[in-house]
């Protein structure tokens, strides 16, 4: 026998796990399906960090989602009484028309957000771990600092719980079908067949095959994340003691890295932004080589000498990225009765709490009162009816 949901979710990720509990907490009767456990280390949503920040160099238009996604970070806090959003301040840093530093800029002025400008001396004067070159400028910003990703979904998975959801996990879709008349959906696991009004589809890196009928190319890549000793101790490393960073070299390549808040080891975690391998989420390498980690020594050895220590771990995890590495955030253009939420890796864990919210609103009451329209995979080119 078929059972019946007002809601499904596919996939209990950084965006998934959020959208069953904004639903459940709505009333709504939600089934989720997740092929791992979850919270996993198979995806995207592991790691320990996520850096979350206002002044937003990617595009202007993705500032009132963040205002909204920090007041929403502080609800799921209050909730369920779990860490997840923690403010460190931020440095934006590179020469004065890098893309890291003049979007920066350009965002907080069209918000009216508060910043300032720091050149290098000041940048090691006020941060004495780094040491930039002459020419580069930071902009710093306050409210900058990052969310723990492991916490944030098991937090909206526990609550969702709370508020009636069906959470099933270790059972992945086989196929989904949205009925033909725009009203219901059919969604097909290894283990049942049920029938829902509505689907919310927020896949991570399994979304080329799972919205393979969107046509919109996603890339799915692979990334390192890194964790180094610090030769001369930990402490002006830690939380309190150091902000959050992303830093575009004289080069063009950028590279993020974190305080230390006690997750692997005695160490301070570094990545690059993008720069990874193509891959599938089926296919990715998860061994990392020393080849990688002296390319990352490279960008560290001259402008965070104190970080050039010993590796003391290294994780993959996964991209996945739309051509233009804006989301998607939408009703499916082929069928309103489904919402999808993917694309969003390389800058979206921040939004989980903001998109958990809009991918309800687009289940419930097929809009939503957020500026989404940046997100339309219509961008593309209009999808074959």
């Amino acid at each position: 026998m078929k059972q019946h949901y007002d809601v499904i979710v596919i996939g209990l990720g950084s965006m998934g796990s959020a959208a069953a509990y904004h639903l459940a907490k709505r009333g709504q009767r939600v089934l989720g399906l997740e092929r791992f456990g979850s919270p996993h280390d198979q995806g995207s949503h592991h790691g320990g960090s996520r850096i979350i920040r206002q002044a937003y160099f990617e595009d202007p238009a993705y500032v009132p989602l963040l205002l909204r996604a920090y007041e929403l970070w502080e609800e799921i806090e209050k909730e369920s009484g779990t860490n997840i959003l923690n403010i460190t301040g931020g440095l934006m840093m590179g020469s004065e028309n890098s893309l890291t530093v003049k979007g920066s800029i350009d965002s907080a002025k069209a918000w009216n957000l508060s910043y300032d400008i720091l050149d290098a001396k000041e940048i090691h004067r006020k941060f004495p771990i780094f040491t930039p070159p002459e020419g580069t400028i930071a902009l710093y910003e306050e409210k900058a600092g990052f969310v723990r990703p492991e916490n944030s979904v098991l937090a909206h998975l526990l609550q969702a719980e709370k508020h009636g959801a069906d959470l099933r996990f270790f059972e992945p879709v086989i196929r989904w079908e949205a009925h033909p008349s725009g009203e219901g959906v059919t969604v097909v696991t290894a283990d049942g067949e049920y029938e829902a009004g509505r689907l919310v589809v927020s896949p991570g890196a399994w979304a080329p095959n799972v919205l393979e009928d969107l046509g919109v190319n996603l890339l799915i890549e692979r990334q390192v994340m890194m964790w180094f000793a610090p030769t001369d101790g930990i402490e002006p490393f830690r939380v309190g003691n150091m902000p959050i960073y992303i830093w575009e070299a004289e080069d063009g390549v950028q590279f993020y890295g974190f305080p230390s808040f006690g997750l692997g080891g005695e160490g301070a975690k570094i990545a690059f932004f993008r720069m990874g391998q193509p891959c599938t989420a089926d296919t990715i390498d998860r061994n990392v080589y020393d080849s990688e980690i002296d390319k990352m020594r490279e960008y560290i050895g001259s402008r965070i000498p104190q970080l050039n220590g010993k590796l003391l771990q290294a994780r993959t995890c996964l991209y996945s990225n739309t051509p233009d590495e804006h989301f998607l955030i939408s009703l499916h253009p082929r069928h309103k009765q489904v919402a999808i939420g993917a694309g969003f890796s390389g800058h979206g864990f921040k939004f989980a709490s903001v998109v958990g919210e809009i991918l309800a609103d687009l289940a419930t009451e097929g809009t939503s009162r957020l500026p989404i329209e940046l997100f339309s995979p219509n961008r593309f080119g209009k999808v074959q009816l």
